[in-house]
């Protein structure tokens, strides 16, 4: 390709790797989302939120008795904007997440995260969100094996106008629901007529959100055995045949609707004096029928969860 033909003559078209940028260079670049309101394209209102979505990077995470393990994770950062300004320096979310990169990451770094932020773009709200999958190690049931179980996990933070932070985590726990009338029909049928019959069960997830009150923490392992500590069926990692015969007993002791896996985790978290609000959402998916039975329950504080979700698709497993 003739060079000339595209590039004015006035113009060198090539890459200098030498070229080094100082200060008075780079306060001379045009910064157009610093342009004011006379550089704004369509209706001059304000954005509720504007920011990235899926930016990924390794972080530190502190661990119940394994040190830090670092973990790939998914971050989605906004902000408020007013309508007087154009846009938002984007790669400066990225940058501030990367001056904890080596740190042990935990919730109260959201904050720091967030106001420094705010204070550079001058809004009035924030949020970020950070989704990842954490690995804990478990054993079998009877055979001495042991195996990772990996459970999605979203630690969000935001902040509301009035500038009072929250701190909230979501954790999917998948476990087996075996289905009570099912049980008793099965009996039903080999006592009165002789006929082999199985009951019906099914995988099944809850995904737990917690706000975690000032000045508290919560380890992720600690909300795992409390999931445990309420359905009892986690699935399995690693399964031998004693394995599974254990599985078919422990689904056999705690046969549950959906309605009583959500009463279930609700008086566990009770117990959790790190918590100050939650939300409980179970979903069954049906081996009897072609759609999934579903619950929500809440714990009803002011300004705390609404018990509105109607995302049940995101808890296919």
């Amino acid at each position: 390709m003739n060079q000339n033909a595209t590039t004015p003559k006035s113009l060198i078209r090539s890459y200098d790797p030498d070229f080094k940028v100082d200060d008075h260079y780079r306060n001379k670049l045009p910064d157009v989302q610093n342009e004011g309101t006379n550089s704004i394209e369509g209706s001059t209102v304000p954005l509720i939120q504007v920011g990235i979505h899926n930016f990924r990077l390794p972080l530190n995470f502190p661990t119940e008795n394994r040190g830090n393990i670092s973990l790939e994770v998914s971050v989605t950062g906004t902000v408020s904007l007013s309508a007087d300004r154009k846009g938002i320096n984007m790669s400066r979310i990225m940058r501030i997440f990367y001056k904890f990169k080596d740190h042990p990451f935990n919730l109260e770094i959201l904050e720091e995260i967030l106001l420094t932020y705010l204070k550079e773009i001058k809004g009035d709200r924030a949020n970020l969100r950070l989704k990842f999958s954490y690995p804990i190690l478990k054993p079998s049931l009877r055979s001495n094996l042991e195996g990772f179980q990996y459970y999605d996990v979203v630690y969000e933070g935001k902040i509301d106008p009035s500038g009072t932070f929250r701190k909230i985590i979501h954790f999917d726990f998948v476990y087996s629901s075996s289905c009570p009338c099912s049980c008793d029909l099965a009996e039903h049928a080999r006592e009165e007529r002789s006929i082999y019959a199985v009951p019906h069960s099914q995988r099944s997830k809850a995904r737990i959100s917690v706000e975690v009150k000032p000045q508290e923490t919560l380890l992720l392992e600690k909300l795992q055995r409390t999931c445990l500590e309420a359905l009892q069926t986690e699935t399995q990692v690693m399964v031998r045949r004693e394995d599974e015969q254990a599985f078919a007993e422990l689904n056999g002791a705690y046969v549950k609707f959906v309605e009583d896996s959500a009463r279930l985790l609700c008086q566990s978290l009770e117990k959790l004096d790190a918590v100050c609000d939650y939300q409980i959402v179970c979903s069954h998916l049906e081996s009897l029928h072609s759609h999934d039975a579903v619950a929500v329950l809440h714990q009803g504080i002011p300004n705390g969860f609404t018990g509105e979700f109607y995302d049940f698709a995101s808890l296919l497993c």
